[in-house]
């Protein structure tokens, strides 16, 4: 997409203002098997639970979320950073930011801006509102990890849009 590669940054300063004003974000939720997808709008006001992709080799990955950022214009992307409870980074978090410097680069990547948000309690908040719209199991457990990414993706919004940086 882009000519250079793109910014990863975990602040979102940063990552606001190498993207242009409002504009659609992608929001990801990686996992060990899948990939949950989430959209906001231009303006950043929501953010919306997409499709849960599964995971496989990083170019047929990059294709398929290429695909999708080309069809819904996105602009920049919010990639859940997995820390563990005391801040510190494991594995899991090691592996977002390598996905997401793939990704945010121009050769085999995107070329849009990457922001790596903490994700620590997404995955339990998105399970507790699928819970609270009496989802069943099944349903929940097809849908959780799009609906972790939209979780991830509204704390990043709710932060870009609100300037509180």
């Amino acid at each position: 997409m882009a000519a250079s590669p793109a910014l990863v940054t975990e602040d979102a300063a940063t990552f606001r203002d190498a993207l242009p004003e409002g504009g659609v974000l992608l929001g990801l939720d990686l996992g060990s098997k899948t990939i949950g997808t989430a959209l906001c709008d231009a303006g950043w006001s929501f953010a919306t639970a997409a499709k849960t992709l599964p995971k496989g080799k990083y170019s047929r990955d990059r294709a398929a979320l290429e695909e999708l950022c080309r069809a819904r214009g996105v602009a920049g992307v919010v990639i859940g950073l997995p820390l563990n409870m005391d801040g510190s980074s494991g594995p899991r978090a090691q592996a977002s930011r390598a996905f997401a410097r793939n990704l945010a680069g121009s050769q085999n990547g995107l070329g849009l801006p990457v922001l790596l948000w903490d994700e620590r309690w997404s995955t339990a908040s998105a399970e507790r509102d699928m819970i609270a719209q009496d989802m069943s199991r099944g349903k929940r457990a097809e849908r959780i990890d799009s609906h972790a990414a939209a979780v991830i993706l509204q704390g990043a919004i709710d932060r870009l849009a609100g300037g509180i940086l």
